[in-house]
């Protein structure tokens, strides 16, 4: 081995992690990559490797929370924009998640879809500390009520996307309210809700011009009325689900389709040439030119 390559193993050997630039090089490109559990254990290390995680998390825009997470790690962070909850749904509680709503005021998009021990009040935390929020996931909260999606819908008027798939407590005057402030939304899933009618669906329809997509799987009550309402208001929708929507037939859905939306359920001569293909083992040719 050569001179100059002993002096380099030399200088190599006296260089230690912590000596590479914190903010330009550990925290973008390496410290992004290690499982939040890794992170926890590493600023246990020492005081340095305790500082170095705290400027991570201080600057860390995207947290999903874990099993393993403790919310208190979060209280110096201020410029969170993304936040999940549905990896610790059945531990969270608004005692934790509070003050993290209460210091980001920059999120974008938070997902609470699952959480079973949180309450209204941390929708209500989010909507009066969170304006400027954009995607919230809701799904099988069925603590969500009339008043917290009306609290909602008064501050975060920006709003593009929302899941209330299974929200139980929804009614039609709470959806037509929201339906009414966020007139950008895109997204909405309105699934497994007995209580949504037509009056939900068209009130969505003449005010969220914008809307590409719409989840209607398992509303009993809605009919064909309000989906020619969606079809004439809603020029960019783009996808609709209409599972199990005994009320909603062929008649209404064919203009969309003509549109090439894309419908969950098929038509009903497709469903009868697949019925056909599962009895006889082939599909018959039928020929539909007149």
């Amino acid at each position: 081995m050569g001179e100059n390559s002993l002096k380099s193993l030399h200088l190599f050997s006296r260089c230690h992690l912590l000596d590479l630039p914190w903010e330009d090089v550990l925290v973008p490109h390496i410290l992004c990559y290690l499982p939040l559990q890794h992170l926890v254990s590493l600023q246990r290390v020492s005081k340095q490797f305790h500082s170095l995680i705290q400027v991570y998390l201080a600057n860390c825009r995207t947290f999903d929370l874990s099993p393993v997470t403790f919310c208190s790690m979060l209280k110096d962070n201020k410029v969170l924009q993304s936040l999940s909850l549905q990896n610790c749904s059945d531990w969270v509680t608004d005692k934790e998640l509070l003050p993290v709503f209460g210091q980001n005021q920059h999120l974008q998009k938070v997902d609470m879809s699952g959480c079973a021990w949180l309450t209204r009040h941390s929708l209500v935390a989010v909507s009066l500390s969170c304006t400027h929020l954009q995607h919230l996931g809701l799904a099988h909260c069925e603590w969500v009520d009339s008043l917290s999606l009306r609290s909602l819908a008064d501050h975060c008027g920006g709003l593009q996307s929302i899941d209330l798939t299974a929200c139980r407590q929804l009614k039609d005057d709470a959806i037509c309210y929201l339906a009414k402030k966020c007139l950008k939304l895109r997204s909405l899933s309105l699934a497994v809700n007995a209580n949504v009618t037509d009056e939900s669906v068209e009130e969505v329809a003449k005010n969220c011009r914008g809307l590409e997509q719409l989840d209607l799987t398992g509303c009993l009550r809605v009919r064909n009325q309000s989906i020619r309402t969606l079809a004439e208001y809603c020029p960019k929708l783009q996808s609709l689900k209409v599972n199990h929507c005994h009320n909603v037939t062929e008649s209404s859905l064919d203009p969309l389709r003509k549109r090439n939306v894309v419908i969950d359920v098929e038509p009903p001569l497709q469903r009868a040439l697949v019925l056909l293909q599962d009895v006889l083992g082939f599909a018959p040719f039928i020929n539909l030119q007149i």
